[in-house]
């Protein structure tokens, strides 16, 4: 077994045509260790991956088939979608990555999310009368904030991955170098920023068709990207945030009217956070904490519900008292969250059953109490799928979830020359005028206010749910409602269901402001909504179904895996 190991790993080959053989039998020689190693330690023996692209679930198994972890996996995953869903993703983007060693039971969320430029002011979308100028903080360099995704990739790699960084990178760098076919998603997306594309020359020559969205099958090649990629690979962080990169980033943003500087991204970390925790019915909960709002707003609403018995109410009440937990919960999410490295929150409280149990006071099961009476609605916003989401359980038990954006489809739609870097239109996330909504139709107050280096406030909500016979990782994009969706899937989670049911519940949604509750087509039922109706609430159907959950879930009663992706979306859920 020495001389083999000798062979394989760069030593000659006594017969050539050995070497193939050699090296199959090696790594099934890995996996069958792995496999007896996890089964011993406590782990499930096989892994479980969900995302919203196959190539990105494919490039997850080549990893771990290698002798990655989950966290070597979820760098693949994370690196492939932002080749192949760039209307989603992106190493121009950022995201938080929640994370359970299972070896030493480490739980923490890797803050990825982007900052502001330190050149950034309150004031930069505003005209001279103080109104917000039209698009300013969504399309072109003057949008973006500063990435986080390849500074949280590296921290990935150098503090839980077992693999080097190019082995995980090298699925995404194939992806970019030789391209795949785009599908009706990225249609879609191309056709509705199609305008914001051809305004950046780099943008227009990679992700449109002579100047037009593509159509289903356009071959994307993306070989700036490839370069840039294979950068970080060689480099590690200095590789984007340093160097080549970094230079072709900043000039390109000045060129276009940006204000990024070198500091800028020579400064930029990952940060390591606590996550916020919880407990509904047996269910130990964990999500993101700020400057994600989503694991705070999820807590509180199911801190309100959990003091009814939603099991024994019919379907509207049921649903009207979920609006209504929603309605409280978002509203203190306007009110009070935003960066904890430049704001104080009130999370002990927030979090706290007793504040919950005030709220619920409020409640009466026959009737809304209406937003208006606590602020001005604004006019409904536009709501966006243009996030990604994947769900990872390794062969030790090893945890990731991780919820990906770079906001708008495309981003900034602006592209610097020479990168291949799609950039994110996250500064549009900040409140640029507190008060008024922004796209998603959020309203923001002070606490979420522009400032240079700040981090923007986030809805993305990757989680954990744990009780003493089953283990649950899921996650989903949607703009503002990324929350109500892992709230349906809590409650449906609670009812004894597993991922297939989670991916496909029929969703509605409150956010405070507008005062409206929306639902996709089979959202509601008649009843349903005839039942909320009499109670007074304002009903809206979005047209079109929306979210795209990617879920896994390890029961350890049975030792059984099971991962599922949204039917709504393109991506595959897989156990092997």
């Amino acid at each position: 077994m020495r001389r083999f190991a000798a062979i394989h790993h760069g030593g000659e080959w006594d017969f050539p045509g050995w070497r193939p053989v050699a090296s199959a039998f090696a790594r099934c020689l890995l996996l069958a260790a792995a496999v007896c190693t996890a089964q011993a330690a406590g782990g499930p023996g096989h892994a479980a991956i969900a995302s919203a692209h196959p190539l990105a679930t494919q490039a997850g198994f080549e990893i771990l088939d290698q002798g990655g972890n989950a966290f070597d996996a979820a760098i693949a995953i994370s690196a492939t979608l932002a080749v192949v869903e760039p209307q989603s993703s992106g190493m121009g983007g950022g995201g938080f990555w929640l994370l359970r060693r299972a070896a030493d039971g480490k739980t923490v969320m890797l803050d990825g999310r982007e900052t502001a430029p330190l050149a950034a002011r309150p004031d930069m979308y505003l005209d001279v009368r103080g109104e917000p100028r039209p698009r300013a903080s969504l399309d072109g360099a003057l949008s973006a904030g500063i990435p986080g995704l390849p500074a949280a990739l590296v921290r990935l790699s150098e503090d839980y991955g077992r693999l080097p960084l190019a082995k995980s990178l090298a699925p995404a760098i194939r992806h970019a170098e030789n391209g795949f076919a785009v599908g009706q998603r990225y249609a879609k997306a191309a056709k509705d920023r199609e305008s914001a594309l051809r305004q950046s020359p780099a943008a227009r020559a990679i992700f449109l068709d002579q100047g037009m969205a593509p159509q289903p099958g356009f071959h994307l090649v993306q070989k700036d990207l490839a370069q840039t990629l294979r950068r970080i690979a060689r480099f590690g962080h200095a590789g984007f945030y340093g160097g080549t990169t970094a230079r072709l980033l900043v000039q390109g943003v000045k060129d276009a009217g940006g204000i990024w500087r070198a500091g800028d991204l020579a400064g930029y970390r990952a940060v390591e956070r606590a996550p916020v925790r919880g407990m509904y019915r047996g269910i130990r909960i964990t999500s993101a904490a700020p400057p994600s709002s989503g694991g705070t707003v999820l807590l509180e609403a199911l801190n309100i519900l959990s003091g009814y018995d939603l099991a024994r109410m019919d379907a509207s009440t049921r649903k009207h008292l979920v609006i209504e937990a929603e309605r409280r919960a978002y509203r203190d999410r306007d009110l009070y969250l935003g960066d904890p490295s430049f704001v104080k929150m009130p999370l002990s409280r927030l979090l706290s059953a007793d504040y919950a149990a005030g709220l619920r006071v409020a409640i009466r099961p026959d009737r809304v109490l209406p937003s208006a009476a606590l602020g001005t609605a604004p006019e409904p916003a536009r709501q966006g799928d243009n996030t990604s989401h994947f769900s990872v359980i390794d062969r030790l038990g090893n945890l990731v979830a991780a919820t990906l954006s770079i906001n708008d489809s495309f981003g900034s739609g602006f592209v610097p020359p020479g990168t291949g870097v799609l950039l994110n239109d996250e500064m549009d996330d900040f409140a640029t005028v507190p008060g008024r909504p922004n796209a998603y139709g959020l309203v923001g107050g002070d606490a979420n206010a522009i400032a240079p280096g700040k981090r923007m406030l986030s809805s993305m909500s990757p989680t954990f749910l744990e009780t003493k016979d089953r283990t649950a990782v899921l996650g989903t994009p949607g703009g503002s409602r990324i929350i109500s969706m892992v709230l349906l899937a809590v409650l449906d989670f609670a009812e004894g269901r597993g991922p297939e049911s989670w991916v496909s519940v029929g969703r509605f949604h409150h956010q405070y402001l507008p005062d409206v509750v929306e639902y996709e087509p089979g959202g509601l039922s008649e009843d349903d909504i005839r039942g909320l109706e009499s109670r007074g609430h304002a009903l809206k159907p979005t047209g079109y179904r929306y979210g795209d959950m990617q879920a896994v879930q390890w029961d350890r009663a049975r030792n059984r895996l099971s991962a599922a992706s949204d039917p709504r979306g393109e991506g595959a859920a897989e156990v092997k």
